[in-house]
This record gives structure tokens, C-alpha cells and sequence, in this order.
């Protein structure tokens, strides 16, 4: 198990394992209409790329036996998705392909954001997890997250609640 910084160059593998991911996550509980709508616009190219540019972003690929298993995102000051000010880090996103699931791969990527997020001398992390995905929430409780909040999350022309949860640094 290896995780990496993406560049530029990776603009393709992270298309490809963004699309993957999502598309293995939530398909069965949206409509096609809605998974195709949001794919593309969320996935583009030119979308992934000006992700790729912000200084404030940064994304990681987890790979096991060279391949990539899956990815996080995490953001800062104003990259983030909800103003939660300059103490605090987003993990926008942790996805795992179904095949590398049930290994305990999405705890390294977490582990890889708070190392991040103490780097950074930052006082809490949060993210938005939908209210829908209970094996995330379990995760994320296990975690020591505490639900603050919720926000809206579009799906194609669906609004969805994301519920907002925030785990305080010590």
C-alpha cells in the first residue's frame, strides 16, 4: 500500500478512478439521468484540472500492488465547500474501488488527511457525508466526527442532504 500526491499529470487516472468510485457508491440509489448529469459535469477534465491547479487542494492515490485502489481530496481556506474558516481542513472526498473495500484502506487515507491537517497546524477536519451512506457515517463516528450540521448536495436536478460532521484536533 503506497499513497502518492497527484499532479497535473495524473489528470487521467483521476477521471478515471473518480468516475469508478462514484459511480460504485451511489448508482444504485440515484437515477441514471442524475449519475450521468452529475459524472459530467463534477469529472471533466477541465473541471479535475482546475481542481488539480488550486494551491488550496491537494489529491492523493492510494495504490496496492501499483494499482490505484482509490483517492482522497482535501481542501483549505477557500477551496473548501462550506466557509468553515482558516482553522479548519475539508475531506471533500475518500472513495475506494469496490474490489479493495473491507481492507482497511480508507483509514489510511484519513490518517493521510490528518497528517495533513496537523502539518498545517489546522484545529479541526469536516466533510460532508450523505445521509444515505450509513457505512460512511459509521466510519467517519468511528473516527471521533460528531454531526454539526447539514447542507443541500445536488444529484443531476435531485437535492440531496449531506450531513456536515467535524472531528475536533487535539
Amino acid at each position: 500500500m503506497d499513497i502518492k500526491k497527484c499532479t497535473l499529470e495524473d489528470v487521467n487516472h483521476l477521471q478515471n478512478i473518480s468516475y469508478k468510485t462514484f459511480n460504485e457508491t451511489f448508482k444504485d440509489q440515484n437515477s441514471p439521468e442524475n449519475m450521468k448529469a452529475y459524472l459530467e459535469k463534477a469529472f471533466t477534465v477541465e473541471q479535475l484540472e482546475k481542481e488539480l491547479s488550486n494551491t488550496s487542494s491537494q489529491f492523493f492515490f492510494m495504490y496496492v500492488n501499483h494499482e490505484i485502489a482509490g483517492y482522497l481530496k482535501v481542501n483549505t481556506d477557500d477551496a473548501q465547500s462550506e466557509e468553515m474558516g482558516e482553522e479548519a481542513l475539508e475531506i471533500e472526498r475518500i472513495y475506494i474501488g469496490n474490489s479493495f473495500q473491507k481492507r482497511g484502506l480508507g483509514k489510511h487515507l484519513f490518517n493521510k488527511a490528518v497528517e495533513i491537517a496537523t502539518t498545517l497546524n489546522k484545529k479541526k477536519i469536516w466533510l460532508g457525508v450523505w445521509e444515505k451512506n450509513k457505512n460512511a457515517i459509521a466510519f467517519y463516528k468511528k473516527q471521533g466526527f460528531v454531526q454539526t450540521g447539514s447542507h443541500s448536495f445536488y444529484m443531476g436536478d435531485e437535492e440531496q442532504i449531506d450531513f456536515i460532521m467535524v472531528k475536533t484536533l487535539l
